[in-house]
């Protein structure tokens, strides 16, 4: 209690020698140290007994848990391998076997290897709404108790859990340091948010249930067509295995050591973002207005040596999110929309800006600036 009291005041009192003054480098950087102390602070009792109860809830949603941690942790942090099992529009009971399967399934050398049960027992029962707060609370959860490295964490599912991974790989993309799907279905998702997101396939030849295999085939050339288009994004990996079915006799095993071989980019220099009907405020230091996201919008951003060069945006309002590891604070930014300079001038750090992206607990997308584009215009918010 007394460490919290301290951090308050700590902060108040630097919070408001900030707002005397345009907010510094190091001063930022003071500050996100500061703040992401107090978000853990605030948020350790909560996500404790979560994490001991092996459960989140959410609304009228329950999310059981069952993890294992794996060989010694490294300096910079834990691996987190999220499982995702199979089952789907069947009975509770079976749902409940497939998870007692998925928690054994897979054996890293190091890390918290979890298994979450899905909260329903629908089709759907990995990509519904409400799965993706829960799992960026799951995060936030191992965190703290399990000291997890946020670039380190993985999402991997079998069956109805890779029908699940299709969709929430590319939506949140910005979680993930690389993903695995085995032997499910892509449905309507897009691949374009993978483009920092090293993506796996696992498919049994002989898998031809609602054309599993012959789509695990399509994705392969479209993501060898985004790869070629894209030198150095878009890594994926791809396996068909002639005449298995959909169980693979645990061939899609190898998927663990190709995982951990990747860590996040979590700042990648470009970003490509599809709005999936399942909406998202932020994606990489992107983000749209609350409410104010619209299924299937685009946009694709870059930034090189103070250039921000706008290729694609379909959003009324696009927000970009600035740090001093993503950009020069200190000198000019330019905004470049269809070869046209609409913006040339200092961006100010901000106290609010902190405060809001520390909230995620993830040192590295805290931001300190924020611009605005709307109607071929700029304005820093």
């Amino acid at each position: 209690m007394k460490t919290f009291l301290f951090i308050l005041l700590s902060i108040s009192s630097f919070a408001s020698n900030c707002f005397a003054q345009n907010l510094s480098k190091n001063g930022a950087a003071k500050l996100v140290t500061i703040e992401l102390a107090k978000q853990i602070e605030l948020q350790k009792p909560q996500a404790t007994s979560r994490w001991l109860q092996k459960q989140i809830i959410l609304g009228e949603y329950k999310m059981k848990f069952e993890y294992r941690i794996i060989g010694n942790k490294p300096a910079d942090g834990r691996s987190l391998y999220i499982s995702l099992h199979g089952g789907g529009n069947t009975s509770p009971a079976e749902n409940d076997q497939q998870w007692k399967n998925q928690i054994g399934l897979y054996n890293p050398k190091e890390g918290v290897y979890l298994a979450p049960r899905a909260p329903t027992n629908t089709w759907n029962l990995w990509h519904e709404d409400h799965i993706d707060d829960m799992l960026s609370e799951l995060i936030k959860d191992a965190i703290i108790n399990a000291d997890v490295n946020p670039d380190r964490v993985y999402l991997l599912g079998y069956s109805a859990g890779g029908d699940g991974l299709f969709q929430l790989a590319p939506r949140m993309a910005d979680s993930w340091a690389a993903a695995a799907m085995m032997a499910g279905h892509p449905g309507d998702a897009s691949a374009l948010s993978l483009r920092n997101l090293p993506f796996a396939i696992y498919m049994g030849g002989a898998d031809a249930a609602y054309k599993r295999n012959e789509l695990a085939l399509v994705w392969k050339l479209r993501l060898d067509s985004l790869e070629k288009e894209n030198p150095g994004s878009y890594i994926h990996d791809v396996h068909i295995y002639p005449g298995m079915p959909h169980w693979m006799s645990r061939k899609d095993t190898i998927a663990i050591p190709w995982l951990a071989s990747y860590k996040r980019i979590s700042l990648p220099k470009k970003v490509a973002w599809h709005q999936d009907d399942r909406h998202h405020q932020t994606f990489y230091w992107l983000g749209v207005p609350e409410k104010q996201a619209e299924t299937g919008a685009e946009a694709i951003v870059s930034i090189f040596n103070n250039t921000i060069t706008i290729e694609k945006n379909d959003n009324a309002k696009l927000y970009i999110y600035l740090n001093d590891k993503l950009v020069n604070l200190d000198q000019k930014l330019k905004v470049v929309i269809d070869g046209k300079v609409i913006f040339n001038d200092k961006v100010f750090r901000k106290v609010s800006i902190i405060a809001k992206t520390a909230q995620r607990l993830d040192s590295l997308l805290i931001f300190s600036a924020r611009l605005a584009i709307k109607n071929g215009e700029v304005r820093q918010e």
